[in-house]
């Protein structure tokens, strides 16, 4: 009996660059027409996953938009929305594993909700011999990433690649997939260097990797061979425990290999350097606790969010400072936007959701998504675009009163992170004081910059608005 078999990763979350990947094969098999759910991709950089949990089990019924299992990315655990109607029938993969690549077939799913028990035993090569997946295949752009290209059209952000001669006509737009483009900004990439092969010479992930794999070769040639490497010498193997050892073995999360990795790259590739100063925050503690005192429960600001806004005054003031590094197509990227990146701790690691556009935005909305982003963070419901990218970071450990000074790891491509420490009270002379001093409110603020970016010199200038701006308040309103 002939079967008519899809692969076909679905994939659909609301305002997250998706793709769902269709594969159709025909195949000779006794089962009737089913469909393979593939592994999906959540986010551009995600080249495999965990699936945490199925929500539904084998047998329910699928409706578009309902979700059907929580996928753990590499950073964060999201909703796996399925789109299209029909039935469970049989789980591969169960839940709990780790490592999944994307695209592994995870499950099936069938149309008539009688074809079900069919599926009870089966298994993947039940599909038919000789079943071949093309790794050619290029996935289908979902509606969701169509509007985000047709949104992008029409507003226009500093991180477009259309370029703009001195009096501002444009040159031209280069047609991209949303996922091409968010590789591109990653990889420091020009897409009007790159060859389109979708419709209308529209560049795809494929063409990306292409272009990546070109240049790499390219550079490798004009190089010269590579000197031979030097055998590896295998890794030392972790020592014995003693009788009296005492430990426990926890097991490194997808985060926290990203994250390690990140780090060692900003560590090992940023030439950074430090700036701090101790900044009086007395006023801006006085203007926190009047405007609190007048919410009348409908708000209460933290000291987190005054920085914020105060940061984003000094970046507009210093463009240097909220800008990024990209090599691969020769600029320094000044932002006009300030996306204030806002360091949260979780669970399961470090993540960054960010304040967007804080130049156009008061203190009680900066606050109330400030709220909102910490708490989707914590319980890792975040969604890519909201915690990656960002022009300027801030990280606040205030809340902790052991620490008066540390320093932060720059997150590229940005090129400054601010770490701010708790609030102290420092005996500071004053003439007019009964004994001739008082005391009063600072905080000691380190700024990481790359020098690539933005001078030793340009730093201290960013560190001098910052501390004008938090130190006179007001300013904030200027």
């Amino acid at each position: 009996m002939s079967a008519f078999v899809r692969v076909l990763p679905r994939i659909s979350r609301s305002s997250v660059l998706t793709r769902s990947l269709r594969l159709q094969l025909r195949c000779y098999a006794s089962y009737p027409q089913h469909t393979i759910i593939g592994m999906p991709a959540l986010s551009p950089t995600m080249t495999q996953g965990n699936l945490a949990v199925w929500t539904k089990k084998e047998g329910d019924q699928l409706a578009p938009g309902e979700v059907i299992a929580e996928i753990e990315t590499d950073k964060a655990q999201m909703d796996f929305e399925f789109q299209e109607d029909g039935y469970l029938a049989k789980i591969l993969v169960p839940e709990g594993t780790k490592d999944i690549p994307v695209n592994k077939p995870i499950a099936v799913y069938v149309e008539d909700k009688n074809d079900v028990p069919a599926f009870k035993d089966f298994k993947l090569e039940d599909s038919g011999s000789g079943v071949k997946t093309s790794t050619k295949a290029q996935p289908a752009e979902s509606k969701e990433e169509k509007k985000q290209e047709v949104s992008s059209e029409k507003t226009k952000t500093p991180t477009s690649e259309t370029k703009e001669t001195g009096t501002g006509a444009a040159q031209g737009r280069v047609l991209a997939s949303p996922l091409a483009k968010t590789i591109a900004l990653e990889k420091g990439i020009t897409l009007k260097d790159v060859h389109g092969t979708g419709p209308r010479g529209r560049i795809t992930k494929a063409d990306i990797e292409a272009y990546l794999e070109k240049s790499s070769k390219q550079s490798s040639v004009a190089g010269g061979a590579p000197p031979a490497a030097a055998p590896a010498s295998p890794p030392a193997a972790a020592p014995a425990p003693t009788s009296t050892a005492s430990y426990e073995d926890v097991p490194i999360s997808t985060m926290r290999s990203i994250i390690g990795e990140r780090l060692l790259q900003s560590t090992q590739r940023i030439p950074s350097y430090i700036v701090s100063s101790k900044i009086s925050v007395s006023k801006l503690l006085k203007l926190r606790q009047s405007l609190n005192a007048t919410a009348k429960d409908k708000y209460k600001l933290s000291i987190n969010d005054l920085l914020v806004k105060a940061i984003t005054v000094a970046a507009k003031r210093v463009p240097d400072a909220n800008a990024y590094w990209l090599p691969n197509e020769n600029v320094i990227r000044k932002f006009k936007n300030v996306d204030v990146s806002v360091a949260v701790a979780t669970p399961t690691g470090l993540l960054t959701p960010i304040v967007k556009n804080c130049e156009a935005k008061g203190l009680l909305q900066i606050s109330s998504e400030i709220k909102e982003l910490v708490k989707r963070a914590k319980i890792n419901k975040l969604v890519p675009e909201e915690f990656q990218g960002g022009t300027i970071c801030i990280s606040n450990m205030g809340m902790n009163n052991a620490v008066n000074m540390f320093t932060s790891i720059i997150n590229p491509p940005q090129s400054t992170i601010l770490a701010i420490a708790t609030v102290e009270r420092v005996a500071v002379e004053d003439a007019a004081a009964e004994n001739g001093f008082s005391f009063d409110n600072q905080v000691t603020i380190t700024g990481t910059f790359d020098h690539r970016t933005i001078d030793g010199a340009k730093g201290a200038e960013f560190m001098k608005e910052l501390k004008t701006v938090i130190e006179n308040p007001l300013e904030m309103l200027l």
